[in-house]
């Protein structure tokens, strides 16, 4: 009986770690944000989300090792206590496709 309790609490806490910024799918979020942007502002727009992404994807990272190391030590994902970046990651993803659309929409040049 205590096998299986441990078991299914070691499950729980595995399920309860902070997802890899890679498996965390895009908010949606409408082009119609940024169609009204020319093409330089919307290259610069989708430099500096990219930048903002790259820097939330790296937190959520090492929030996801946090959780790994805190569930194998003491079985405590830590990032359910102190929270994560998951939704920055999802609504910044979303931003890049929508800056893209746009920037197909507005017929800009590839950067």
């Amino acid at each position: 009986m205590t096998k299986l309790i441990l078991t299914l609490f070691a499950v729980g806490a595995l399920t309860a770690c902070a997802n890899r910024p890679e498996s965390i799918r895009a908010s949606h979020v409408s082009h119609e944000k940024f169609v009204h942007l020319e093409c330089p502002a919307l290259a610069t727009k989708m430099i500096d989300t990219r930048a903002d992404l790259d820097k939330f994807s790296k937190m959520q990272d090492s929030k996801a090792n946090t959780d790994a190391a805190g569930v194998f030590l003491l079985g405590i994902p830590f990032s359910k206590l102190s929270g994560d970046h998951e939704g920055d990651v999802a609504r910044l993803k979303g931003e890049v496709e929508a800056i893209d659309t746009a920037q197909v929409k507005n017929k800009c040049k590839s950067v």
